[in-house]
């Protein structure tokens, strides 16, 4: 009976699998699929454009969709492991681009941004949970079980607050954006086209859902698309009509020849027009030419 009673335990103890039914299991691979879900639609609205954020956007989505199917159908260990990990590293990327940056891309904080580092959170707990509860409950291993909960339970609350501090208090500004000195509209030039840009060189846009009275681009849109603040002036070469709308909220926004102007988030320098052509956010983005049209 001895024999057979260690064998049980150890049997238990290192077993490849999760309790069948295993709830924690089975929502953290849900958890995964709804982080999955999120960087998917991110990605698709903007992400895909920016370069390395852009496939690596993709990589998470697939990733996430995998561990998620390997811990609700296999419910192997090593995969609840793996997307414990997973969803704490998505979390770290995201506060590491929000804060600092990564590859050249600074983060904008966004709801979506922030649901989804609350889901990454939530799912390394779920998962974590769902190894610590695997344990057997002989008292020895049940104290190890209650301690590493208690460290499980420390690890989400310090990820949280770091994510509050983050998006309480992100980066100044994001490389593509314009800020209060950049107020010159200039002339560049990309495939030949002269295009209008910022005073940093960046690539200025239209959107075609706008009127020459009214922005079409607020919330997420306005965070991957900032709006050109609305005094700026002609610097050499440029002439076509400047002017400004009013945005909700009371601010201004520049227009150029009847178009509101943004930067795009997907740009870094100048030269770069990861925008154009792009049909996101509810409409297509364009460079904007200097010559007046028509």
């Amino acid at each position: 009976m001895a024999d057979e009673h260690v064998v049980r335990v150890v049997g238990s103890k290192w077993g490849s699998s999760l309790p069948r039914r295993s709830a924690s299991g089975i929502a953290g691979a849900a958890l995964l699929v709804a982080s999955g879900s999120i960087h998917l639609d991110l990605y698709l609205t903007g992400y895909r454009s920016i370069p390395t954020i852009g496939w690596l956007f993709l990589l998470q989505v697939i990733a996430a969709y995998v561990l998620a199917v390997a811990v609700g159908v296999t419910g192997h260990r090593l995969a609840a492991a793996a997307g414990a990990a997973f969803a704490l590293g998505t979390l770290g990327g995201y506060l590491l681009s929000l804060k600092v940056g990564l590859f050249g891309f600074t983060e904008v904080r966004t709801t979506a941004g922030i649901v989804a580092g609350i889901i990454d959170v939530a799912a390394f707990a779920a998962l974590v949970t769902a190894l610590v509860t695997a344990t057997v409950t002989d008292q020895d291993l049940g104290r190890r079980r209650v301690q590493a909960a208690a460290a499980t339970a420390v690890v989400s609350v310090v990820a949280l607050g770091l994510l509050g501090a983050a998006v309480a208090t992100p980066k100044a500004a994001p490389a593509a954006s314009v800020t209060a000195g950049s107020q010159v509209l200039k002339a560049g030039s990309i495939g030949g086209m002269e295009v209008l840009t910022n005073a940093s060189g960046l690539t200025l846009y239209s959107f075609a859902p706008d009127t020459p009275s009214r922005s079409a681009c607020y919330g997420s849109c306005a965070a991957y698309w900032p709006p050109v603040p609305g005094k700026v002036s002609a610097g050499p070469g440029v002439t076509g009509a400047i002017g400004s709308i009013k945005r909700t909220g009371g601010s201004t926004q520049a227009t150029y020849d009847g178009h509101p102007l943004y930067t795009y988030i997907g740009d870094s320098a100048p030269g770069q027009d990861s925008g154009n052509n792009l049909n996101l956010n509810g409409g297509l983005w364009r460079d904007v030419p200097v010559a007046a049209a028509g």
